[in-house]
This record gives structure tokens, sequence and C-alpha cells, in this order.
């Protein structure tokens, strides 16, 4: 009740707005020092500010549609690089799994 409270009462709406830019910020220097897990959890960081100043009514129509658009856009640069990290790597859990689907076929 009393998160609640704060949530929809006595939360700062402009805090909330630097929280929001801050998580934003910190995503892309993130992303492009090739940390996309850690940028990723900016992303759900900067998601839950969002809904939060969503659902108190602090953020217009208008805005809205722009403030999505900014969170798909670091979720779709967040999974680019982590797809990157990953092709770096040659994707060794890939490996795994043909490794494991080759040996099962042997026996089958």
């Amino acid at each position: 009740v009393e998160q609640s409270a704060y949530n929809f009462e006595h939360s700062n709406a402009d805090l909330q707005f630097r929280h929001f830019a801050d998580y934003e910020s910190e995503a892309n220097r993130l992303i492009a020092a090739n940390l996309p897990l850690p940028a990723y959890e900016m992303v759900l960081k900067a998601a839950h500010t969002f809904n939060l100043l969503d659902a108190r009514g602090a953020i217009s129509v208008t805005e809205r549609a722009a403030y999505i658009g900014r969170i798909r856009n670091l979720s779709r640069l967040v999974a680019q690089a982590y797809y990157e990290s990953r092709e770096r790597l040659g994707f060794p859990l890939a490996l795994e799994i043909e490794t494991a689907t080759t040996s099962a076929e042997q026996y089958a």
C-alpha cells in the first residue's frame, strides 16, 4: 500500500524524468562499451520508470509514443549488441546444442 501511495501520489515526476534520461544515457554508454547485459539492465530500469510515469499520468499521449519509441530503439540496440557479442565468441552454446543433437541422432 505504501509503495502504491508513493508511486501514484507522492513520487517526484521531475526526478523520475531525470532517472529515465539517466538510464537511457547509461544504456547507450554501455552499448558503446560492448557491455550488452548491463545495458539491458538500464533498459529495464528505463522501461519501469516510463511505466511509473505513464501510470501516474505524467506523460501526455504524444510524449507516450515518443518514450515507447526510445525504449524500443534501446531494446533493439541491446539485442544487436548481445548478438554481436555472442557472434564474437563463436556462438558457444549453439555448438553445444549441435553436438548434443548429433550425439543423440547416433544412438537413435
